[in-house]
C-alpha cells in the first residue's frame, strides 16, 4: 500500500461525491422528498458505492469503483408531478432492467446498437436546463453568482477536477458573508426512511427507462472504456450484476441507480495511483473506506445544504454538469451522422414535454428512434 494509493482514491471519493451531491438534492426537491428522506437517499448510495466497490475491486483484483448516477439524478430532477414514492416503484424496474442486462448479454448488446448520437442528445437535453440554471439564478443574486462563475471558469483552464469543489468551497462562505446563508447545524438527526413504492406505467416510461439508458450510456459503458484503455479485462457482467442488486437494495430507501464510475475511476486506473498495473486495485478497498466515512456524515451534511440559497445549489448543479453537458451535446452532433434526428432528440427532452403522463426524456428518445428509423429506410430504398 504506497501513500499514492491512498491519496487517488480519496481524491476521487471527494471529487465524486463534491461534485455531484448538490444534483442529487435538486432530485430530490422535484420529488418532494423530506429531509429525512434526502438524507437517507444519500446515506444509503453511500454505503451501496462502499459495498460494491469492496466487492468488485477486491474479488477481480482491480481498480474497479463505482458510482451514483449523476445523469440519473438528472433526470429525476427535470421530472414534474411525480412523488418519492412513485420514482421509488421506477428506481426497482431500472434495477430489475440492469440486472437483467449483466444476466443476458444480449441486452447489454441492444443498449450498445442505440445510435450515440440520439443518447449522447437525450442527456445533453436533460442536462440542459441545469446548466441553463445556473446563468437564470443571476439576477437578485449578483455578488453571489457572478464571482462563482469567474471562480470556476479560471480554475476551470487549469484542473476541471477542482473547479467545482473550488466553487463550493468558495461558495458556502461567500453566502454567509452575503448574509444568504446560515449553514449551521443545530443538532439532532432524521431518522431513516423506507419508502413504498407505487407502479405507474408513466413512471416506468418516463422515468425507468431513461434512468437504465442514460446510467448504461453515459456511465457504465464508458466506465468499461476507461479499464480497457488503462489495460484491463473488464469483468462487464459481473459489474453489472452486481451494482443491479446494489441499486435493487437501495431502492427501498428511495435512493437511484448504482453503477460503475468513469471519471473518477480515471483518477484510480492511471500511474499516479500505483507505477503497477496489478496493484492498482487497492484503490479500490480505500475508496470503499471513504464512502463509509462519508456515510456518517450524510445526514448533518443534508440539513447543512439545506441551508443553502437556491441560488448557490444552482451554481453548483450548473457547473458540475457542465462538463458532461459539454460532452453529450459533442457527441451528438460531431460526427455528423443522424444529425437531425440527435437535434430532434435534444429539442424535444429539452423542452420537458409530458404527454400521457410520461415524461420528455422518453419522448425524445422515441422521437430520435423513430428519424433513425426513417433515415434507415430511406437508404434501403436507394440501395434497392
Amino acid at each position: 500500500m504506497r501513500m499514492s494509493v491512498i491519496i487517488s482514491a480519496l481524491v476521487a471519493v471527494l471529487v465524486g461525491f463534491g461534485g455531484s451531491v448538490a444534483i442529487i438534492l435538486s432530485a430530490a426537491d422535484a420529488l418532494g422528498a423530506t429531509e429525512g428522506q434526502k438524507a437517507t437517499w444519500i446515506t444509503v448510495l453511500c454505503l451501496s458505492m462502499m459495498a460494491t466497490t469492496a466487492i468488485l475491486s477486491i474479488r477481480h483484483r482491480l481498480p474497479i469503483v463505482t458510482a451514483w448516477s449523476t445523469p440519473g439524478a438528472a433526470v429525476l430532477a427535470a421530472v414534474s408531478a411525480t412523488s418519492m414514492e412513485v420514482a421509488t416503484g421506477a428506481f426497482v424496474i431500472a434495477a430489475l432492467m440492469l440486472i437483467a442486462t449483466g444476466l443476458v448479454p444480449a441486452l447489454e448488446k441492444a443498449v450498445a446498437r442505440i445510435p450515440g448520437e440520439v443518447a449522447s442528445a437525450m442527456l445533453a437535453g436533460v442536462l440542459f436546463s441545469f446548466v441553463a440554471q445556473a446563468g437564470l439564478v443571476i439576477p437578485g443574486a449578483e455578488w453571489l453568482v457572478l464571482p462563482l462563475l469567474a471562480l470556476f471558469f479560471t480554475v476551470r483552464a487549469f484542473s476541471p477536477i477542482w473547479a467545482v469543489l473550488a466553487v463550493l468551497a468558495t461558495g458556502v462562505p461567500l453566502a454567509m458573508a452575503l448574509g444568504l446563508a446560515d449553514p449551521v447545524w443545530q443538532g439532532g438527526l432524521p431518522p431513516m426512511h423506507l419508502v413504498r413504492p407505487e407502479w405507474e406505467a408513466g413512471a416506468i416510461l418516463g422515468i425507468a427507462v431513461p434512468l437504465y439508458l442514460v446510467t448504461m450510456a453515459s456511465q457504465n459503458l464508458p466506465g468499461f472504456a476507461v479499464l480497457r484503455a488503462a489495460g484491463y479485462q473488464v469483468p462487464g457482467r459481473s459489474i453489472l450484476t452486481v451494482t443491479g442488486l446494489a441499486s435493487l437494495a437501495s431502492a427501498p430507501f428511495g435512493a437511484h441507480s448504482t453503477n460503475l464510475a468513469a471519471i473518477t475511476a480515471s483518477i484510480c486506473t492511471g500511474p499516479d495511483a500505483h507505477p503497477d498495473p496489478g496493484k492498482r486495485w487497492l484503490t479500490g478497498p480505500v475508496y470503499a473506506a471513504g464512502y463509509a466515512a462519508i456515510a456518517l456524515v450524510a445526514m448533518p451534511l443534508v440539513l447543512l445544504f439545506a441551508s443553502f440559497p437556491p441560488a448557490l445549489i444552482a451554481v453548483v448543479a450548473g457547473v458540475a454538469l457542465l462538463g458532461p453537458f459539454i460532452g453529450a451535446l459533442g457527441g451528438a452532433l460531431a460526427s455528423g451522422a443522424h444529425a437531425a434526428p440527435a437535434a430532434v432528440t435534444f429539442v424535444v427532452t429539452a423542452s420537458g414535454l409530458t404527454l400521457l403522463g410520461v415524461g420528455a426524456a422518453f419522448w425524445g428518445l422515441v422521437a430520435g428512434l423513430a428519424l433513425v428509423g426513417v433515415e434507415t429506410a430511406r437508404a434501403a430504398l436507394r440501395r434497392g
